[in-house]
């Protein structure tokens, strides 16, 4: 039985390479049926906001890499309460539907994977 594996992403996309990355693995894990999750923690859940423009910054839209995800079976979407609070953002408007968690449920959620990468 494949190990369940728990991403945190927890940098802006805007950031450097880390948001990228951390999707990328979501996606290559999801295209081998990895069972697994994806948690957007921090600045990582600025890669949810609605209308970027990634383009000023000198980076690459990110919006269909997120959108692809529960393409390649990657549904279990979370993101962390105090992390939108803390940057203004609603949950109703993120451009992907995420379960979003209290404190004491991110770490019920963390408890519940085998294996953990925290990009």
């Amino acid at each position: 039985m494949a190990k369940s594996l728990l991403i945190i992403s927890r940098q802006a996309p805007w950031a450097g390479p880390s948001a990228r990355e951390a999707l990328d693995i979501a996606l290559a894990g999801g295209a081998f049926d990895l069972p697994l999750g994806m948690l957007f923690l921090d600045d990582g859940v600025f890669q949810l906001a609605p209308a970027q423009q990634p383009s000023h910054v000198q980076q690459k839209n990110l919006a269909a890499n997120l959108q692809a995800l529960p393409m390649f079976g990657v549904e279990a979407l979370f993101a962390a309460a105090s992390s939108l609070q803390a940057r203004g953002l609603a949950a109703d408007s993120l451009t992907l539907e995420v379960e979003v968690l209290d404190d004491h449920a991110l770490a019920a959620l963390i408890d519940r994977f085998d294996q953990v990468v925290t990009l």
